[in-house]
C-alpha cells in the first residue's frame, strides 16, 4: 500500500510543483464556487436551458475563438510570469461577480458580460497553465504531474459545488463570488514562493508569422496526437456539457432542488477524483486506453440518462465522473507527453480548444434540446457522441496498426532479398 501511494503521488516530491498543487487545489475550489453560483442564478432568473447554453457560450467561447493564438502566446512566454498576470485578472473579474449579485435588481447581461471577460483570460490562462505542469518535474515524471493535476481540478469539484450550494441557499451569490477572488490568493503566492532555478524550462518559440497554422500541422502530422484530440472535440461538443445538461435533468426530470443538483455534482467529481488517482498510477498512456475510456463514458451517461429518481442516479453519478475523467487526463497525458516542448503550449491550447472551447456550440443546442424533448435526451445524445467517439478512434488505431504492420513485413522482405538480417 505505502509503495503504491508513493508511486501515485511520486511527483509532489518536486518541491515547485507541490507549490503549484496546493494553490491550484485552494484556488479550484473556489472556481467551482462560481461556475455553480453563476448557473443557478441564470437558472433561477430565466427558468431557461437556453439561457444556460448562452452563459456557456460567453465563459467558453473565447477559449474557441482564440484559444490557439493563446497557445502560441504560451509557448513564447516565461509560463510562470504569464500565469501571474492571468490569475490576477481572473481573481478581478471573480471581485467583479461579487460586487454585482450584492447590488439588488443588478442586470443580467453584466453578469454575462464578466463571464465573457473571464472567458478572455481563460483563453491564455489554460494552455499556460497546463503546459507549465511539464516544466515544473523531471521528464520521467511528468505523466503523474499531468494525472495529479487532473485528480486536483477534479477533487475541487467533490467541494466546490457542496460548498456553492451552501452558500447560495444561506448567504447569497456574492458570498460565493468572493470567496472565489480571495482564493486566488494561494495559488499567486504559490508562483511567488517558486525556486526558478529548479524549473524545467522549454526553449521558447521564436517569433513569427503562421505559428497557429504551424501547430495545426504539426498535430496532423501525429496520429498520436490528432486522433485524442478529434475524439475530444465531438465527446467535448456534446457529452462534456454537464453544467447545461445536470442541472436541468436534476431539477426538472428527477424533482430536486439546488441542494440535490450540488450534492450529485459533488459525487460525481468523487468519481473523477478516484478515476484521476489510477490514472496517475499508470506509467504510460496509449491511443486505446483513450478509446476504452470514451466507451466506458459513453455506456455510463446512457445508464445514467435511464435512471428514474435522484435515488438511483447517485450510484451511477459516481460512475460517470470516473469514466470521464479517465477519458479526459488519457488525452491530456498523451498531448503533454507525446508533443514536442516547443510545441506543447499550441497542441493543449488546440486541445483545450476542442474540449472546453466546443462546449458554446454544444451547450446553447444541448439547451434548446432539453427545452424541447427533457434533459433525458440531452444525456443520451452525450452519450451516443462518447460511444461514436469510440468507434472511430477504434477505427483509426486499427487502420495504423494495419498499416505499420504491412510497412514491417515489405521492409523484412526487401531486407531478405538482399541478403541482410532483418533488425
Amino acid at each position: 500500500m505505502g509503495s503504491a501511494i508513493r508511486t501515485t503521488f511520486r511527483s509532489l516530491r518536486v518541491r515547485n510543483f507541490r507549490l503549484f498543487f496546493v494553490g491550484q487545489l485552494i484556488s479550484q475550489v473556489g472556481t467551482w464556487l462560481t461556475q455553480i453560483a453563476l448557473v443557478l442564478l441564470v437558472l433561477h432568473r430565466t427558468k431557461s436551458g437556453v439561457a444556460i447554453g448562452a452563459l456557456v457560450a460567453c465563459q467558453f467561447g473565447p477559449m474557441l475563438l482564440l484559444g490557439a493564438y493563446g497557445g502560441v502566446v504560451a509557448d513564447r512566454a516565461d509560463k510562470r510570469r504569464l500565469l501571474l498576470t492571468t490569475q490576477t485578472l481572473q481573481m478581478l473579474q471573480s471581485f467583479s461577480l461579487g460586487a454585482l449579485a450584492f447590488v439588488h435588481g443588478a442586470p443580467l447581461p453584466a453578469f454575462y458580460a464578466a463571464a465573457l471577460a473571464g472567458g478572455l483570460f481563460l483563453a491564455f490562462d489554460n494552455p499556460a497553465r497546463r503546459s507549465f505542469v511539464a516544466e515544473m518535474v523531471p521528464l520521467d515524471e511528468v505523466h503523474n504531474a499531468v494525472t495529479l493535476n487532473s485528480a486536483l481540478m477534479t477533487s475541487s469539484r467533490i467541494f466546490g459545488p457542496a460548498l456553492a450550494g451552501v452558500l447560495v441557499v444561506s448567504f447569497g451569490y456574492g458570498w460565493a463570488f468572493t470567496l472565489d477572488a480571495i482564493s486566488y490568493l494561494a495559488v499567486l503566492a504559490g508562483l511567488w514562493m517558486m525556486r526558478t532555478e529548479e524549473l524545467f524550462v522549454a526553449p521558447p518559440s521564436r517569433r513569427g508569422r503562421g505559428q497557429v497554422r504551424e501547430g495545426l500541422r504539426y498535430v496532423r502530422s501525429v496520429p498520436a496526437l490528432w486522433v485524442p484530440l478529434a475524439m475530444v472535440a465531438l465527446v467535448g461538443t456534446l457529452t462534456f456539457n454537464f453544467s447545461v445538461v445536470l442541472p436541468l435533468f436534476v431539477e426538472r426530470t428527477l424533482g430536486g432542488t439546488d441542494t440535490s443538483y450540488t450534492l450529485l455534482y459533488s459525487v460525481l467529481s468523487v468519481g473523477s477524483l478516484i478515476g484521476a488517482l489510477m490514472t496517475a498510477h499508470r506509467r504510460s498512456v496509449e491511443v486505446r486506453h483513450v478509446v476504452v475510456a470514451s466507451f466506458a463514458f459513453g455506456v455510463a451517461m446512457l445508464v445514467f440518462a435511464a435512471m428514474p429518481n435522484l435515488l438511483a442516479a447517485f450510484p451511477i453519478a459516481l460512475a460517470v465522473g470516473l469514466t470521464s475523467i479517465a477519458f479526459m487526463t488519457a488525452c491530456t497525458a498523451i498531448v503533454q507527453v507525446r508533443a514536442a516542448p516547443n510545441m506543447r503550449g499550441r497542441v493543449l491550447a488546440l486541445q483545450a480548444m476542442v474540449m472546453i472551447g466546443s462546449t458554446p456550440i454544444g451547450g446553447p443546442v444541448l439547451g434548446a434540446v432539453c427545452d424541447a424533448f427533457g434533459a433525458r435526451v440531452g444525456l443520451v445524445i452525450g452519450g451516443a457522441a462518447a460511444l461514436v467517439a469510440a468507434g472511430w478512434g477504434h477505427a483509426m488505431q486499427r487502420t495504423r496498426d494495419v498499416a505499420m504492420t504491412t510497412a514491417d513485413s515489405v521492409d523484412d522482405a526487401v531486407a531478405e532479398a538482399v541478403g541482410v538480417t532483418p533488425g
